[in-house]
This record gives C-alpha cells, structure tokens and sequence, in this order.
C-alpha cells in the first residue's frame, strides 16, 4: 500500500510520548531503537535559574535540538523515542521508564549548561557511575564529546567527559541512574549562559549543526562493538564529594572556579604548612565550584597529593580513586 518508508505514531498512556518508526534499509543505525529526552520543559514560570541573559530557556533549545535529531535518526531507519514533543513537564521516573519499558537501544538526554562565569562555554557529557563499570556509557560519551567539539567549536575546546556523580554525589542524574544497565549519556553541548552562545543556540541551524553531532556520535557507536556495562559499585565504590548545585554555581563564589584552580597551582609549589592547607582549600573550593569542568579532575588529584603531605594517605587514596573513575581523560579527535 506504501511505495516508501512508513510512520508509525503511537501515544504513550503515561506521556506524551512520541514512538516513531521509519523503514529504511541499511545503516547501523537501521532498526535501533533510540530514546531522544529533551530536557526539562513546561518550568518558564517557576524557574528562573534555566535562562540565558537574552532570555533564551534551555528547555527551548533542548526541544528544539531534539526535534531535528528525531528526524535525522528517522531517516537513518532508527525507530525513535521521544520523551517530550512540546513544552511538558515530565517526571525524571517516567523518562527514565519509557526507556526501560520500550527496551531502547541508547539513551540520550539534551541539555545545555549555566554557570556564573559568563565566559564558559565548552561541551560536558555525563554518563553514570564508575568509567570502569560504565563501559558503554563511557564510550558514547567519547564519540558525542568528539563530534559536538567538531561541529560547534570548530573542533577546538576544553571538554569534559564525567560521571553524573561529580554533581550529584549521592545518587548520580535521575535519568541516568534509572536507564543503567542501557548505553546512556547526558550531554551539556554548550552554555547559555555566555550571550554569544546564547544567540546562536536561538539558530535553527545551528542547532541544526548538534543535531548533527549527535547523529554522528551514535553513528559511529554502533558501528563498533558495543562495550559491557558491569553492575554498580562491582569494581569501586567511591565516597561523595559534595559540589554546589545548580543555582548555588551561579554565585560569587563559583564564579572564581578557576582563578582558585590557579592560585592554588601557585601555592602548591611551596612547601610550607600554610601553603599546603590554602592550596588544599582553593582545590576543593574550585572543584565544588564547578565539579565538572576540564580542571576539577586535576583539583582532585593535586587534592590527593596534598593529603598525602598532610599524613591523611587513606583520603588521598580516596581521591585518587575518584579521578579514576569520575573523570575521563581522552584526546578529541581533530
């Protein structure tokens, strides 16, 4: 009866969710099915903290984002879930449920980031738990990492790749933590907070270029051996490290993440008592500040150095541990 690729729309009971099928034939993405969640949403009038100096909210842009994604995958020939398709709020235990109850293939969260330093601006890629356990997980937060530094900086920027435990310590992203066990990362591709980014994340086509990032990413993912994810805590079982939470990053404080990073690379050369306890402090001060920027990994481990200066060998262990886990260090493919 169709002489071409056939659409099948189904409205999830709990959700507004979106589960769309396309019939294309070849391609390693041809069959899989994909949960695309686009951030947030439906929070304009009860949350200020998601909102760019221009006005922009985040959750527009991660919809946006996402809608042009749902496409690229369709004609790809991967069925595709959708979280949201309108500005929704929906419970981080329903997203996470979708997946599950849908038996994705892949999971990924669109986001994009704030903080109170308004020249930031670099893409951060969760996945959840230890990178040692979270194979898979640790592995599509390389390609994405890659591929959004290609695409929206002209493959030329900091970036991070982490553990959803450097900003929630006790129990990692909601989304994340209930799709464990499925290849899953959520991804911060930029900052609205920096206006200049700000303006352009507002583009269609720019977000056209994520878009494009993220096809690209699960693209080559699949086009790989797909890594084990090992049950939680299996292999290491790291301490929490409390860090500022959203709106608290918007401080004063947070907003000297890295000049207490620097000073603290400055007093650690000394070898003095004093130097030693207010480098240890500006460490742990920037890593709570932004616990998740490309410099929190070696607030961590210069951290642990200090500790063991200090006589305190088993929390430097500690700390050692966390780096080894939380913080992953690769070299983006130019």
């Amino acid at each position: 009866m169709f002489k071409k690729s056939f659409l099948l729309l189904l409205i999830c009971s709990l959700t507004c969710t979106e589960y769309v099928f396309s019939q294309t034939k070849s391609g390693v993405l041809s069959g899989k099915v994909i949960c695309v969640d686009a951030g947030h949403g439906g929070t304009a009038l009860t949350d200020s903290y998601r909102v760019g100096p221009g006005g922009e909210r985040e959750e527009w842009i991660n919809l946006r984002v996402a809608k042009i994604l749902q496409k690229k995958l369709l004609q790809k020939g991967a069925k595709v879930l959708m979280t949201r398709t309108a500005d929704d709020t929906i419970a981080l235990w329903r997203r996470a449920k979708i997946v599950v109850d849908n038996k994705a293939d892949l999971f990924v969260s669109i986001h994009h980031n704030a903080t109170a330093d308004a020249n930031v601006n670099f893409p951060i890629i969760y996945f959840h738990g230890n990178a040692s356990e979270n194979l898979a997980g640790v592995a599509l937060g390389k390609e994405l990492a890659t591929t959004i530094t290609k695409h929206l900086f002209e493959g030329n920027s900091p970036v991070s790749v982490v553990s959803d435990f450097t900003i929630f310590p006790k129990a990692g992203a909601q989304v994340l933590r209930g799709t464990y066990g499925i290849p899953a990362v959520l991804a911060e591709a930029a900052f609205f907070s920096n206006p200049t980014e700000e303006q352009k994340l507002k583009q269609e086509d720019y977000n056209e270029k994520e878009a494009q990032a993220y096809t690209e990413a699960l693209e080559a993912f699949f086009s790989k051996s797909i890594p084990e994810i090992i049950p939680k805590n299996r292999i290491a079982s790291v301490p929490p490290f409390m860090a500022f939470q959203e709106a608290e990053r918007m401080t004063e404080t947070a907003r000297r993440w890295h000049q207490d990073f620097l000073d603290g690379q400055v007093l650690m050369k000394n070898s003095d008592t004093t130097s030693i306890r207010q480098a240890y402090e500006l460490f742990t001060r920037s890593a709570r500040s932004f616990p998740d920027s490309y410099v929190a990994a070696e607030c961590h481990a210069n951290r642990a150095v200090l500790l063991r200066l200090m006589g305190k060998t088993d929390e430097a262990k500690q700390e050692e541990l966390r780096v080894k886990e939380f913080y992953v260090k690769f070299a983006v493919k130019r």
